[in-house]
């Protein structure tokens, strides 16, 4: 086994996301090639002091970026080598800029989401009106969604935790014809041979069954198959977090929006309409509530909800 087969192997028995493996990777990568190719178990706190400081220094790299690299050479070293490194003293640590995120007003939001077309339009509506991260909203499955309950099912969320979002009724009919849409092209799917989805962990040697069915199908399918690096198989996979990023981008222009328009600005608006900060902590799935408050740091009563002294 290679180095790197090692980390993947690694990294899939403690079942990191695939991000986390291709990040990982792609850092203890550049850190061989940063030293022309030395193995890591010939190099320790010196040779990754050096690395990182050329990340943050030469490349001028994002503070994030940088942590990031850090993470990847101290699982190498920990987690596959069982090495230990002696603490970095002359690390330069990049420093990390505090960054508010855009929000737009409920009226902007509105506008943006006429001129989202299906089923980017349904997306948006999920993320705006349930709390919904890109990615946990791509990941909904058929089985996921309960319309008598008023729920969606968010599977393996912020965390890696399972928590219960809510539905807007207002996306209710569209969901029903979303998920009208999902069990017709299923079916036809399965008349030609097709139809497989790609199932977490083992599920598939547990539930054989599982892979072909309409419940594990997604809501936001993509429109063609890949192959599945875990079985070498053909899937359907959902719609790519990009095709949706550049749909939101567009309609924001389309819009004449002045903000630039992102797939984030749910948790502004309930604080604005009286939802308590902990319900909504809840809802998003923190843990830390500094990390909603960084969400709601904007309502429109101004920053802080400090009502001006010009205003009274």
């Amino acid at each position: 086994m290679t180095l790197i087969e090692a980390v993947r192997a690694t990294i899939r028995r403690l079942h990191c996301s695939p991000r986390t493996e291709e990040a990982y990777v792609h850092w203890i990568r550049q850190f061989i090639r940063f030293h022309h190719g030395k193995h890591p178990r010939q190099m320790g706190a010196e040779e990754v002091t050096a690395f990182l400081n050329d990340l943050a220094v030469a490349r001028r790299t994002a503070a994030s970026t940088q942590n990031q690299a850090l993470c990847a050479l101290l699982f190498l070293y920990r987690r596959v080598l069982d090495l230990q490194i002696p603490r970095l003293e002359a690390l330069e640590r990049a420093r990390r800029p505090e960054h508010l995120p855009t929000v737009l007003s409920r009226q902007d939001a509105l506008t943006l989401l006429e001129h989202l077309i299906p089923p980017f339009r349904l997306i948006g509506e999920l993320l705006y009106g349930s709390g919904l991260r890109l990615l946990e909203a791509l990941s909904i499955r058929v089985k996921d969604v309960d319309l008598d309950r008023r729920q969606i099912m968010v599977r393996r969320g912020k965390g890696q935790h399972d928590r219960p979002a809510l539905l807007p009724a207002r996306a209710r009919d569209e969901l029903q014809a979303q998920l009208d849409a999902v069990a017709q092209r299923h079916k036809k799917e399965l008349a030609v041979g097709r139809g497989e989805v790609d199932l977490p962990h083992a599920l598939r040697a547990k539930m054989p069954g599982a892979a072909t069915s309409l419940a594990w199908q997604y809501l936001f399918p993509a429109s063609r198959p890949c192959t599945d690096p875990a079985t070498g198989r053909q899937v359907l996979y959902h719609l790519h977090e990009s095709a949706v990023q550049r749909a939101v981008h567009d309609a924001g222009r389309a819009a004449g929006l002045t903000k630039r328009a992102t797939c984030h600005s749910f948790a502004t608006h309930p604080l604005e309409a009286g939802t308590d900060i902990r319900t909504i902590q809840t809802l998003l799935g923190h843990k830390d509530g500094r990390t909603t408050m960084i969400d709601v740091h904007i309502v429109d009563r101004g920053p802080l909800g400090v009502i001006s002294p010009l205003d009274r």
